[in-house]
């Protein structure tokens, strides 16, 4: 039975990467961070099949004790600070977690575990103000936010311990990816959450920044099984995972509230504050190289994404 070690468990990718994993017969360990509070939501149907024990990005020795408590076959970091917003407010700890916690947890696994292999979730917003399009994986980086600029560092200090000790260490160059899990402060999750209370007589308006910015949006649930994908390679190569399709959030808009009978522009406004400081104008994959050499491809479209998500939070807010 292999073992894999989570950071991030609780979020959205990890939950859904435990519930593959778990499938496949695996021992799944997750790291959280100790908190007055958990926030299990997303795993509490995973209690009892996984393992949680505490650790901090933030913390070299508790990373280091818990790989050589855990002894893992596979680590995935999936922790991160990682709401773009919030990354200009608080600049330094998006930092602090997104790029050098990468660098402590790796340092852990090259000191206790060298052989395990190693995922690092990066992100298409590394690509930012982009030089090509579609991006892929050979295509300059160029962040436009704390977040992104973190994420570059993470991304580059995976690349720096794989050429430097050996390790089978990895980045996923993921784009946007979504899900009924998704935080309710991401813009996708938002405009689903607001639809099913204007639906349900809740409240009126949704209001929104940027209407017109484009991404390349998939199922979460299908981009943890690509993460899997790369550890099981022969190699270790980084890869860019998307759906190679692209829609604005005015699409968005309009496929989830179409999906209730609603107009969304009679609900929709426009408000300021949710404009961000340098906009990432469009991102869009060019997976191919996933598709050929992990035999990955995304299962679940784009307005059947919309549709889950909507569907989701009516049954959530109807008590279902």
């Amino acid at each position: 039975m292999p073992t894999a070690l989570i950071t991030g468990i609780t979020g959205q990718d990890g939950s859904y990467l435990a519930e593959l994993l778990l499938g496949k017969e695996y021992r799944v360990v997750g790291v959280v961070r100790r908190t007055s509070h958990d926030s299990y939501e997303r795993i509490q149907h995973l209690v009892g099949r996984v393992e949680i024990l505490p650790a901090d990005l933030l913390d070299q020795h508790s990373l280091q004790s818990v790989v050589r408590e855990v002894q893992p076959d596979e680590v995935y970091n999936l922790a991160a600070q990682s709401f773009v917003p919030t990354s200009w407010s608080q600049p330094v700890l998006t930092g602090e977690f997104t790029a050098l916690g990468v660098t402590r947890l790796l340092d852990a696994v090259r000191l206790v575990r060298p052989d395990a292999r190693f995922y690092q979730a990066s992100s298409s917003e590394m690509f930012g103000k982009v030089r090509e399009t579609p991006q892929r994986e050979t295509t300059p980086f160029h962040p436009r936010s704390p977040y992104g600029v973190a994420k570059v560092y993470g991304h580059y200090i995976t690349v720096n311990y794989r050429e430097s000790y050996g390790m089978f260490a990895v980045s996923g160059l993921m784009f946007n990816h979504e899900s009924p899990r998704r935080g309710l402060e991401f813009v996708t999750r938002k405009i689903s959450d607001a639809v099913a209370r204007i639906k349900l007589g809740l409240t009126t308006q949704l209001p929104l920044g940027n209407l017109e910015a484009k991404r390349d949006w998939g199922f979460a649930g299908d981009y943890v099984d690509a993460m899997w994908r790369m550890l099981q390679h022969a190699e270790p190569e980084d890869f860019v995972v998307g759906t190679g399709v692209h829609h604005s959030v005015r699409n968005f808009c309009e496929i989830a509230f179409g999906h209730v009978g609603l107009d969304w522009r009679k609900h929709v406004v426009h408000d300021a504050r949710f404009d961000r400081p340098a906009e990432v104008d469009t991102l869009l994959a060019d997976p191919s190289k996933a598709c050929a050499k992990l035999g990955w491809s995304p299962t679940v479209g784009f307005e059947e994404l919309v549709r889950m998500m909507v569907d989701a939070d009516l049954a959530r807010l109807q008590g279902r």
